[in-house]
């Protein structure tokens, strides 16, 4: 299983960006994919997850009403449209997904057995 992510880059403080995951190697209809972010000196921290069966999601209050996780069954494709963005919003953000429908670990990275690669999101004030 792989997971690509892409669509990271340079944007003001107020802007707009989408990151993209793409999933081959295996269907998503049971697990949950998120994203996690992580900033320099700082751990992996969670911003969005979404199930993959309902698109039923949750986000970190950090996030929450800028940020909007939906996903693609077609193109097995996770997508994080990212609007307002701060100055803090500013890590290398990376996709993950693992088996099960719960929320209750959502958060925890922990839950997840896949990871991709990581695509850097710069906002400059």
């Amino acid at each position: 299983v792989q997971l690509q992510a892409s669509g990271g880059g340079l944007v003001q403080a107020g802007g707009s960006l989408g990151l993209s995951c793409a999933a081959s190697g295996r269907t998503f209809s049971s697990y949950r994919v998120a994203w996690f972010r992580q900033a320099p000196g700082k751990e992996r921290a969670f911003v969005a997850v979404i199930r993959w069966s309902t698109s039923t999601n949750d986000y970190a209050d950090s996030v929450k009403g800028r940020f909007t996780i939906s996903r693609d069954n077609a193109k097995n494709t996770v997508y994080l449209q990212m609007n307002s963005l701060k100055f803090e919003d500013t890590a290398v953000y990376y996709c993950a997904a693992g088996a099960g429908y719960s929320f209750v670990d959502a958060k925890n990275t922990g839950a997840y057995e896949y990871w991709g690669q990581g695509t850097q999101v710069t906002v400059s004030s």
